[in-house]
């Protein structure tokens, strides 16, 4: 794969991250159709009863109602072959249930890795590792580990 389609993967990427710290769920919907293949592959910790495109949607309006005011700040983005990896800190405040939680009103942060596939410049699969360990904790579901 060559260094131009490598950045326009990086670039792709770029603007769907851009999307999902609008908040806004139309505006994520509509970039996920955009770069995002309808059969993606998800390989996350999602608990999602779904696939392709509409496992990535589930998932944003889940974090949405959760996290109103979710935050992804991209700490690094490496690019080779047809594959874009992202380190991210994700911040957010406990305003709707997640995963069976009632709002808490608390803050979180947490990290991410997600390892992109690109296929004919569309997203055609996703590896995520999300750190749900520090998120429960946050939220008082799980107790915090002594130090």
């Amino acid at each position: 794969m060559s260094a131009d389609q490598e950045a326009r993967n990086k670039t792709a990427f770029i603007g769907f991250h851009d999307a999902l710290n609008t908040g806004d769920l139309d505006a994520i919907t509509k970039a996920i159709d955009d770069v995002v293949h309808p059969d993606v592959i998800f390989h996350a910790p999602a608990p999602i009863d779904a696939s392709g495109r509409q496992a990535m949607k589930n998932v944003w309006a889940v974090l949405l109602r959760a996290f109103p005011d979710i935050h992804v700040s991209t700490e690094d983005m490496i690019a080779e072959g047809d594959k874009v990896v992202f380190r991210n800190t994700v911040t957010g405040t406990h305003l709707g249930e997640y995963r069976g939680l009632p709002p808490t009103g608390r803050s979180v942060t947490y990290n991410e890795i997600f390892v992109v596939r690109f296929s004919d410049g569309l997203v055609a699969e996703v590896w995520g590792v999300v750190d749900v360990l520090a998120q429960l904790r946050q939220l008082g579901a799980l107790p915090a580990v002594a130090s």
